[in-house]
């Protein structure tokens, strides 16, 4: 019988070249997540229910409670404290000198955590679509009509199954800075050294600016962007990344003066016009 893979928090230390893994000495039982979004109303008279405005996203919190026990190694006189494991935790909530913030922590427990499969899950059938729509959007520029439609039609069975292209955002841990940690010692030995906890962990995830820039991929179709073309880019890739169309590659060939859009030159800004 395999032994179970152990929950672990990743410590991302400052000034540390290499992250430190701290695993717990019991897994969770259960762990719960929380995500909510920032809503405004948009008051306007006469109508039955004001408007609704997504304001922001809201940090997303995971709560969990970790059990330590460590009288196994004996009970009485000279007895281990359990605080020798749950300080291990309780240390992540404490301020780094350097960094003047307790350390950034990633909890990790197996690939198949709750965001794992945001966008299609990886190897279904929707993921395949998708890879098949890059596929189709990079063989437009070498023959740009039949492949272009091709891709298109692609495109949209995709869409139909994966939905919005989410897959940016997908996640196999919970990368977060430590909110709160309630102790609970529940068993001691007769000189009052604690044997048995529970803890209760919140964690708040973090994000860094650039890292939700990238990964949020932000893009407005009816609104003007500048794109630098790369190596070995086409323009029903650039179409794909700013429409989610690749046969809509048109409007860019003629906003650009592009004549031949199998002959692209690496490093020219391009100017993407709005879909109308």
């Amino acid at each position: 019988m395999n032994e179970p893979a152990k929950a672990i928090f990743r410590v991302y230390w400052f000034g540390l070249d290499q992250p430190q893994d701290i695993p717990v000495q019991y897994n969770p039982t259960e762990y719960s997540f929380d995500k909510s979004a920032q809503i405004g109303e948009v008051q306007i008279p006469g109508l039955d229910a004001p408007l609704q405005q997504f304001v922001r996203g809201n940090a997303e919190k995971l709560t969990l409670e970790l059990f330590f026990d460590t009288t196994e190694l004996g009970m009485g006189a000279g007895a281990t404290s359990v605080t020798t494991e749950t300080d291990k935790i309780y240390q992540l909530i404490k301020i780094e000198p350097k960094r003047h913030a307790p350390p950034i922590v990633e909890f990790i427990w197996s690939h198949e955590m709750a965001g794992t499969h945001i966008g299609g899950a990886p190897g279904s059938v929707a993921a395949a679509l998708t890879q098949t729509v890059s596929g189709a959007a990079q063989a437009a520029g070498a023959a740009v009509g039949a492949a272009v439609q091709a891709a298109g039609s692609t495109g949209a069975a995709a869409q139909s199954v994966v939905g919005p292209p989410l897959g940016s955002q997908r996640r196999n841990g919970f990368r977060c800075i430590i909110e709160s940690i309630k102790q609970k010692f529940t068993l001691f030995s007769p000189e009052g050294i604690p044997l048995r906890a529970t803890l209760t962990v919140s964690l708040r995830e973090y994000k860094r600016l650039r890292d939700q820039l990238l990964e949020l991929h932000l893009s407005s179709p009816d609104r003007t962007h500048v794109h630098p073309l790369q190596q070995g880019e086409v323009l029903a890739s650039v179409a794909n990344r700013y429409y989610d169309r690749p046969s809509e590659w048109r409007p860019i060939a003629e906003n650009n003066g592009i004549d031949d859009p199998r002959r692209l030159t690496p490093g020219v800004f391009l100017t993407i016009p709005p879909l109308t």
